[in-house]
């Protein structure tokens, strides 16, 4: 063998090595990853970035509006196959200090990209659903909740209010245009539940609105996930206000409920906010209801009061691992129903009046 060919394998085979280097540097960014930790928004976006480049057309990041210091609204949009399809919205973090709902957001993004495709169900309901999950909503407010002890509790938006600095932000939660101002909020620029100067004067709240609107005949399921109480909340919040189908509504979120506690026993009350906590008007919830999207919800995660918004790192995973059966549960529920896909039980109970019957047919006396 000739010296020059020789060098080339060489070269070769160093050109191999270093692409192994790169690959197994992908893998290790995928195990390093901690979903059971809390992550800056930089983290976040990072991670969003690398679950697009690692799953090329199933995940696509969606820029869909600007917050009020000028960060990017993104969504992941999970999706098989570039047909139009229904779909199933998650929003996260529309409050800032409620850390655990990103958390969550993120999980509930790994679980369904690492079962697609061995999960039945869950490969059915992909090729059925898109999925629009928008780990972080307000992104201002969670980055001013990572830049000191003093923020960490800081809920709303960060746009300035009339009352000075010390007073900024709105109430993202309040600012939709769902019986806005009735119930539930405040004037005072200062208070943790100011509705802001009118509805939808924040541009968080007018990009959910613009997006979903957009969307509306396709998305069947609008879920939104908060802290801290363990309920699962339905419309409305306003007392003297009910949602059409709130019979249904309070099955699917009963049975959510019942998956949740399987996991690790976990007790989450079902209810609309007058029932179960307090009265509100101007939810993402609601307003997603009033459009005419049937089934909403709200998710308030662990705990009911002990460590509240500051839940520990070693509560994630278990409040996620329940709360991913919940809001499967629900999903599944719509999916089902939607394309006319007999659940489990009833098959079960088809199969066994069918075996009755043949047993029937077959030892029955010739007359």
């Amino acid at each position: 063998m000739s010296q020059s060919i020789r060098g080339i394998l060489v070269l070769l085979v160093l050109a191999g090595l270093g692409s192994l280097g790169r690959v197994g540097k992908c893998a290790e960014h995928r195990v390093n990853y901690d979903y059971f930790k809390y992550h800056t928004m930089a983290e976040i976006t990072g991670w969003m970035e690398q679950l697009e480049k690692e799953h090329q057309g199933v995940v696509t990041i969606v820029p869909y509006g600007q917050t009020y210091e000028n960060r990017s609204i993104t969504l992941l949009k999970i999706s098989v196959g570039s047909e139009k399809k229904k779909a199933i919205w998650m929003d996260c973090g529309i409050h800032s200090r409620e850390w655990i709902s990103p958390a969550f957001c993120q999980y509930f993004v790994k679980q369904i990209l690492d079962t697609y495709q061995t999960d039945e169900k869950m490969k059915q309901m992909l090729s059925n659903m898109d999925f629009y999950i928008t780990p972080v909503l307000n992104m201002d407010g969670y980055v001013y909740t990572w830049q000191n002890i003093t923020n960490r509790l800081w809920r709303k938006s960060r746009s300035p209010g009339n009352c000075g600095d010390s007073c900024m932000g709105t109430d993202l939660n309040r600012n939709f245009d769902a019986n806005w101002g009735t119930v539930g909020v405040s004037r005072n620029c200062c208070s943790e539940v100011y509705n802001g100067a009118k509805e939808l004067s924040e541009t968080e709240a007018q990009a959910v609105t613009s997006f979903v609107l957009g969307k509306r005949n396709e998305i069947m399921c609008f879920l939104t996930i908060h802290s801290y109480g363990q309920l699962i909340l339905l419309p409305y919040g306003h007392p003297n206000v009910s949602a059409p189908n709130i019979d249904e509504l309070m099955s699917v979120g009963v049975a959510a409920a019942e998956a949740i506690k399987n996991v690790h026993g976990m007790s989450y009350t079902v209810g609309t906010s007058p029932n179960v906590l307090y009265p509100n008007s101007g939810s993402s919830r609601d307003w997603a209801r009033l459009i005419g999207i049937p089934y909403t919800f709200t998710f308030e995660l662990r705990d009911k009061g002990e460590h509240g918004f500051k839940l520990p790192e070693d509560q994630i995973q278990p409040t996620c691992e329940e709360a991913y059966e919940g809001a499967r549960s629900i999903i599944t529920y719509v999916h089902d129903k939607t394309f006319n896909i007999p659940n489990a039980a009833s098959t079960l109970i088809a199969t066994i009046w069918m075996v009755l019957l043949t047993l029937c047919l077959t030892s029955a006396p010739l007359l």
